[in-house]
Formats: C-alpha cells, structure tokens, sequence
C-alpha cells in the first residue's frame, strides 16, 4: 500500500485529498495543529494517522515524519492567506512565508533525503495562480506562492536524476475557509472536492504542473507577458477588494 503525508489536513483542499487518497488505496498521514479535527477526518478513512503538528516548527514536522514516515508520496498543502495592501502588511506577509513557504521547506526537507536514498518518490506542493503574477491587496500571498514555485521548479530539475518527481500546484479560487472571508466575487470558485481530484489526478499521472481552472489560468500566464502598463491598468481593480474582518484565520 502507497503512503501519502499531507500538510493542512485538517480541512479544505487538504482534508478533500486525504479522502481522494484514501479512495483510491493509500496509506494517509494527516498533519495539521487542530487535532480535533484530524481525529475526526481519520475515523472516516480506513488507513489513516492523524499527526497534530504545526508546519512552522522545523524539528516538529521532521520528528513526525521520523515516526511516521517514510512515504511515497508528500504534500505540501498546509497556507494561510491574509488580504491587505503591501504598505500595510508586514506582519501578515511574515506569517504567510513562515506557514506557504518555509512550512513546505521543512516538510521537504524532512522527507525528500529519504526519497533519494531509495530512488523512488513524489513531492507536490500547493501553490497558487496569484504566484505567476503580484496581484494587489495580495502581495504578501503572492510572493509567497511564487516563492514556492520557484523552488519546486529549481528541485524538479534537480531530483529527477533519483527518480523524485515534483509536482507544482496552482489552484484558483477554492471554497475553504480561507476563501470564505472574501466579499468580492470569486471567478470560477470551485469546490474543494473537485479541486482534491484534479490535484491527486495530476499528481498520479506525475505532472510537473497542476493549474486550474483553465481560464483563470490563461489570463494569468497571459498576464504573465503583457507590459506592465497594461497590466497595472487591468489590475487595478482588484486594489479595492473587501474581506470580511470576522473571518480572517491567522
């Protein structure tokens, strides 16, 4: 039986693929900082290890995997996401790279020299499609997810020789409570479920990149190209999106 770690389990995105997993005949490790639900998650699956645990604490994520491990598959999910100007921030910007990137980072580097030893493995990490471009009241969120990808670009290439392949993640508008605070208008939100099988799909299949939905994806890589200008102009809009206070997560 195949054994999958995965990060931010407890709800969403991560908690929809450990259940995508567990269909589909894996082993599930499930690593989060609320236990209750994670209890509560692994008693509906038949394989499954709940590991309360919080991504930002280096020596934590690699005691778990130490216990737990080792495993075929790890996912990199766990992200939170805090809407506000750059001038503003700051702190908010250091809690996303502590938790998007640098929580990736450890879980990488707990489990990937494992993966090299036996010439056999599969790392995936969530990032998003606001990384392929800043976007405004996002600066924070999107340096962090393009953090993420510029390393796991850097780490495919590198860890192809030992047979380790890397997935990049680059979902859109997802429905999780991360989302949930927004009060503007999500184009093409989408369900976590189906978002968990689209990711364990392209995972499977062992795609360098996932990206969904498909036009959101196209306007961003576009965006990616256009001048400036024109892109400040498009953009600009988005500078005066509004979140529910009540419902940001930190």
């Amino acid at each position: 039986m195949k054994r999958a770690i995965i990060t931010g389990a407890s709800s969403g995105i991560g908690a929809e693929m450990a259940r995508e997993f567990s269909r589909r005949g894996y082993e599930v490790a499930l690593l989060a900082r609320r236990a209750d639900l994670l209890d509560q998650l692994s008693k509906e699956l038949p394989h499954a290890t709940p590991i309360a645990c919080d991504v930002t604490d280096s020596a934590a994520v690699h005691d778990a995997v130490a216990r737990h491990g080792p495993f075929d598959v790890a996912v990199a999910n766990a992200g939170v996401g805090v809407t506000a100007w750059a001038a503003k921030s700051v702190a908010d910007a250091e809690l996303m790279m502590r938790v998007n990137y640098f929580g990736l980072l450890y879980l990488f580097d707990a489990v990937v020299p494992s993966m090299m030893e036996r010439r056999s493995g599969h790392f995936a990490g969530i990032a998003s499609i606001a990384g392929l471009r800043g976007l405004p009241t996002s600066s924070g969120y999107s340096a962090s997810k393009a953090a993420i990808q510029a390393f796991l670009e850097a780490a495919r290439v590198e860890l192809a020789a030992f047979n380790i392949r890397v997935t990049t993640v680059n979902p859109g508008f997802v429905v999780t409570a991360m989302t949930e605070k927004n009060k503007f208008k999500m184009p093409f939100l989408m369900k976590a479920d189906r978002a968990a099988r689209i990711i364990v799909d392209g995972i499977e299949r062992g795609a360098r990149v996932v990206e969904f939905p498909r036009p959101m994806s196209m306007f961003m890589r576009l965006g990616r190209n256009v001048p400036s200008a024109l892109w400040d102009r498009v953009i600009g809009r988005y500078a005066l999106r509004e979140v529910d206070p009540s419902k940001v997560r930190r």
